[in-house]
């Protein structure tokens, strides 16, 4: 519905209720990201992090902030261990791709791109994506 505020309110009587929730801090700091207030959506996808360390999401939503924060370096390498846990999670692979694209990394980027298409053919940006990586190198007869 759009009310950030309320929901972060709702999200942070949630953490007084049941403070060792992850999915919680996950949550607010998704809203906390939608509001633009990137460090403090860093520092809950962080906690959440903490408390469950095998959250590939959370590792790849704090990726998704520093991003948007053009912290590029530092996305990829929460990208990185999203991967790591859950090498099957296909939007960790296309969100490194979009950061390896934005650091000219084309070829990089490609390589995430296919790798997307590889566990979800179905996954449609990641063609788009990919064909505009292609383009920029100036590949316009690739598969």
């Amino acid at each position: 519905m759009g009310d950030l505020d309320g929901a972060i309110a709702d999200y942070d009587r949630a953490i007084q209720l049941n403070p060792k929730d992850a999915a919680i801090y996950n949550n607010r700091g998704l809203a906390k990201q939608a509001k633009s207030d990137f460090n403090a959506a860093i520092s809950d996808f962080s906690r959440a992090i903490e408390l469950n360390p095998k959250d590939a999401v959370a590792y790849s939503n704090r990726g998704n902030t520093k991003r948007d924060k053009g912290d590029l370096d530092g996305a990829i390498l929460d990208y990185n261990h999203s991967i790591r846990v859950n090498p099957k999670y296909a939007y960790a692979y296309y969100d490194r791709g979009l950061a390896k694209k934005q650091r000219s990394d084309l070829d990089g980027a490609i390589v995430d791109y296919t790798r997307v298409i590889e566990l979800d053919p179905k996954f449609a940006k990641a063609f788009c994506d990919r064909g505009v990586a292609k383009r920029r190198k100036g590949d316009l007869q690739g598969p």
